[in-house]
């Protein structure tokens, strides 16, 4: 065990054996590549501060990546040292990440958007001895932020502007220099290279329920991470369009590995725009694509639709929340595409998916069944398998689970079986498939009964007015809780407490469920990656008064 990291030898020698750990990194599929494809553009990024784009094929990438490696090298980066990058979605992030593949060094990816409250505990919890920043992003200038908390990191040593000038310009500093020139990469490379059960990447959880943890991961559980989505049957023919951060896991399993797993090709956006996103999915002719279900509404209601045909995209994997029915209807019916319900998170990666062919009361109904390489139970509050459709603990285990949280070993919650305890309650139906219900913390239990949350809101949702609904508890001395709905509502649009209980009423859910209070807002909380922040939420439930 290392900063927290727990990996028994019968965890690696059994799914060694079971052949669900490839023992391969990216370098390796990356050399694969090489090999087979060498001049197929594998990434291309659209750079919205400098109007550029830039397309780099297997070849260009990894010439440059040694590059970096070897610039890494010779200002000291060691085996496990820890190299965080705050980047957008540019070309840069897999460049230096697989640089840090080749000399044994931990990346740490962190959202653009964090500010000095985020940056000063994450960057000092990880020990952070390198980071790389855009000089600017979305008119925020990001190199005085850092230097304001350089006296609270005295393991950063290096500080990179991706665009800058001086000094500490990534260009002049690592890519202008010919460092294979000055020492013997190949052997320096082949010394340092990461091992697969070596922790390859930090990535703190998106925060849906307060302080973040650094969930750790190994190049054996990253890839394992995809299972769910190459039981799609993707192929090198994938051609993937991303507007999730890299920064995130969604953006960085499957806007990065997976195509480079496949040997297919990636298209970058680093800020999500549904119209040119349109626009790239005819352009690029982009198959695959996924995101939170604000991607999926945002691109559904695009006008240009009627511009741009999306005949090329296959597949739209939504995750982060349940998908509500009237969405999976409209997009299936403007996209053309095969919409897939899927659940995971930062410790696993995509769990469950919906697969091609399924009806659509399962795309709807559910989020998907596991792939071969998962098991998922759902468990009553005594620790016994709980009968189909029954809401309990959902717990999982297998190839994709990560191997601990940095220096919290204690928050590790994965028995001596190797169940992992998710914190979602969920059911399972006769067939396998999983329904997320809500977090163990966003259960309402009004006067002794459990309100189903998720069902709630997926009717409210499907309310001509309702742009995003989230419903979460507020105290009451009497019943314990009571519901408050949050909605944030379409332009235009208007929606009274006294109209949504009138429309409850109409689509005939139990008065006991009704939200108690309506409160709107003109957008959600919500982490970068999509997920609405309900612990905000029930922050400011909690100050009502009954």
């Amino acid at each position: 065990m290392t900063q927290g990291r727990i990996l028994t030898q019968s965890r690696i020698t059994q799914m060694t054996e079971r052949g669900l750990w490839q023992n391969r990194t990216a370098a390796d599929y990356l050399s694969a590549n090489l090999a087979a494809r060498p001049d197929r553009v594998f990434i291309t990024d659209h750079n919205s501060m400098t109007g550029r784009s830039t397309s780099l094929s297997y070849r260009h990438l990894d010439r440059l990546s040694r590059r970096i490696a070897a610039g890494l090298i010779a200002l000291g980066v060691a085996r496990g040292d820890v190299v965080s990058l705050q980047l957008p979605n540019w070309w840069e992030i897999p460049a230096i990440h697989l640089a840090c593949v080749r000399i044994g060094a931990i990346t740490n990816p962190l959202m653009p958007i964090f500010r000095e409250h985020e940056l000063r505990f994450m960057l000092a919890f990880a020990a952070t001895k390198v980071l790389f920043i855009p000089r600017t992003f979305r008119g925020f200038d990001y190199a005085p932020m850092i230097e304001s908390l350089r006296p609270d990191l005295p393991a950063l040593e290096h500080v990179f502007v991706v665009g800058g000038e001086g000094d500490n310009a990534f260009e002049e500093r690592l890519l202008r220099p010919a460092w294979e020139e000055r020492m013997d990469t190949a052997a320096l490379l082949g010394q340092r290279a990461l091992k697969p059960n070596e922790i390859a990447e930090y990535c703190y959880t998106s925060g849906t329920s307060g302080q973040p943890k650094c969930v750790m991961h190994t190049y054996n559980t990253l890839v394992a991470c995809l299972g769910a989505g190459l039981a799609l049957e993707l192929d090198r023919s994938i051609v993937v369009l991303m507007g999730s951060p890299l920064a995130h896991q969604t953006g960085f399993l499957f806007g990065f590995l997976l195509p480079l797993v496949l040997g297919g090709r990636t298209v970058l956006m680093d800020i999500w725009q549904a119209d040119e996103a349109v626009r790239l999915i005819d352009q690029e002719q982009i198959t695959f694509t996924m995101g939170a279900t604000p991607f999926l509404s945002d691109l559904s209601e695009s006008p240009l639709l009627e511009r741009y045909p999306t005949a090329s995209l296959e597949f739209f994997i939504c995750g982060g929340a349940p998908i509500p029915r009237v969405l999976v209807q409209t997009a299936k019916q403007r996209l053309g595409a095969n919409i897939v319900a899927g659940w995971g998170m930062s410790e696993n990666g995509l769990v469950t998916a919906t697969l091609r062919g399924d009806p659509q009361e399962k795309v709807c109904g559910t989020d998907g069944i596991c792939w071969h390489g998962m098991e998922t139970r759902i468990v009553d509050e005594n620790g016994n398998e709980a009968a189909p459709d029954t809401p309990g603990d959902l717990q999982v285990r297998g190839a994709a689970n990560f191997v601990g949280y940095l220096k919290r070993p204690d928050a590790y919650e994965v028995d001596a079986h190797g169940w992992f305890n998710t914190g979602d309650i969920a059911s399972r139906d006769v067939d396998g498939y999983i329904r997320l219900v809500g977090r163990a913390k966003d259960i309402i239990i009004r006067g002794g009964e459990n309100v189903p949350v998720v069902e709630v809101e997926d009717l409210i949702y499907e309310h001509p007015a309702v742009r995003e609904i989230a419903i979460v508890a507020m105290p009451d001395p009497r019943l314990g809780e009571r519901g408050c709905a949050f909605l944030s509502l379409k332009p235009g649009a208007s929606l009274s407490f006294g109209e949504l209980q009138t429309y409850l009423a109409q689509v005939k859910v139990a008065k006991n469920y009704w939200p108690e209070r309506l409160e709107t807002m003109p957008e959600l909380p919500r982490t970068p990656s999509g997920k609405i922040q309900k612990f905000k939420l029930r922050a400011i439930a909690a100050r009502f008064t009954p």
